[in-house]
């Protein structure tokens, strides 16, 4: 490991797929590096998230050899190969000559993810501590930051380091360590919400989307016999308003047909679709990627590729710091970074309009559904067409 005089170079502040990526990347380099994951190590490997990658998510991971953490999970036609359904009817997307890459995203469940990301960290010699509580980032201004926080065993430990990665989320601390009159937030809503249902299910095909005039609505693999279910609905309401048969009830009317597998429900949410980016993603020696940087509609489905993307020019600024004493990555991460986010917020809203828009027109009304059907029309394969693998 590159030594310091510190109690190691990085301290990484979260235990998702941002944290866990950079932990691997550094250690690659032999950059010391410690991850704090304030939850144990059971409820991060089996928390249910998003469960896609992108081509340049897979090929980050690829850059760095840890293509292993995506192995086995289904690659090819992750994009043309989605089905859409629009009231009822089977459509599918158009692939162009520019969209050869895109078959090399993957349908793999965010805890797969993670799991895998900590199996490969432990055994290559990692530093993962988790049910780190209470987390206190200090003196980030200065050459010696210092990290502290409770261990399980209530006491208290502080590291120093070189620099601070906050990678806790949109709801962790790292964020509220840079001071408010430095940190901008800029924030989009959307207007409705997405009922997101957790059921003991299987989803074949691994990812199947729906336009209807009721709202939007998909089922998403989340392993073998789990699936996401989404239903779009106003942001008044409450999972009261919406017991299990109701949820299997409005599936099956905005799929257009009986869905062929039924099963328990295990938990219910609503939750607002918005697009949220943090500036700058960087203050003195803490910078900011993944959710605690930037959230993006969860209608994209690059939330992941996003934090891998964080996580790559991170790593890339430090190796470039700590082996060449080079500080211009690090001092051009922040840039870097939301360069790269506002493109895909770009995108996210586009595709979220459209989807949504497409369907249900309470919400924008009737105008704004018919321009949305016609964006939706020009990225799809024309109805007489055959399914593109054939």
């Amino acid at each position: 490991m590159t030594g310091t005089g510190k109690d190691t170079t990085v301290v990484i502040v979260g235990g998702g797929v941002a944290g866990l990526a950079l932990g691997n990347f550094l250690l690659r380099k032999g950059i010391g590096c410690v991850v704090l994951e304030k939850h144990s190590r059971t409820h991060v490997e089996q928390r249910q998230r998003a469960g896609a990658l992108d081509a340049g998510g897979v090929g980050v991971l690829d850059e760095w050899g840890l293509g292993e953490a995506v192995e086995g999970h289904s690659q090819g036609d992750s994009d043309a190969g989605v089905p859409l359904l629009v009231d009822g009817a089977q459509r599918w997307w158009k692939r162009g000559d520019d969209d050869e890459d895109d078959s090399d995203g993957v349908f793999c469940p965010q805890q797969v993810l993670v799991r895998n990301l900590i199996r490969i960290f432990l055994r290559d010699g990692g530093d993962l501590r988790f049910g780190a509580e209470d987390v206190s980032l200090r003196d980030i201004g200065t050459e010696q930051p210092l990290v502290r926080y409770r261990e399980p065993d209530g006491s208290t430990r502080t590291v120093t380091c070189d620099f601070v990665a906050g990678a806790d989320g949109y709801r962790g601390v790292s964020r509220t360590a840079v001071p408010e009159d430095v940190l901008t937030c800029s924030s989009h809503e959307f207007g409705y919400a997405w009922l997101t249902v957790l059921a003991e299910v299987p989803a074949d095909p691994p990812a199947l989307l729906a336009v209807h005039t009721r709202g939007f609505a998909a089922q998403i693999t989340r392993g073998p016999n789990t699936s996401r279910l989404y239903l779009q609905c106003p942001l008044s309401d409450t999972v009261e308003q919406w017991p299990d048969e109701r949820v299997w009830s409005e599936l099956e009317k905005r799929f257009g047909g009986p869905v062929e597998h039924r099963g328990p429900i295990t938990s219910k949410q609503v939750v607002p679709l918005r697009g949220v980016v943090f500036s700058p993603m960087s203050h003195g020696r803490l910078h900011l990627l993944g959710d605690a940087a930037h959230l993006i509609s969860p209608m994209s489905a690059e939330g992941m590729s996003l934090a891998l993307h964080d996580a790559d020019v991170l790593a890339r600024a430090i190796v470039r710091q700590v082996q060449k004493n080079d500080p211009s990555l690090l001092d051009d991460y922040s840039d870097t970074c939301l360069h790269h986010t506002w493109e895909r917020q770009a995108s996210a809203v586009r595709i979220t309009q459209t989807m949504h828009d497409s369907g249900d027109p309470t919400y924008e009304g009737e105008f704004r559904k018919q321009i949305a059907r016609k964006e939706l029309e020009t990225m799809l394969e024309p109805l007489t067409a055959p399914h593109p693998a054939a």
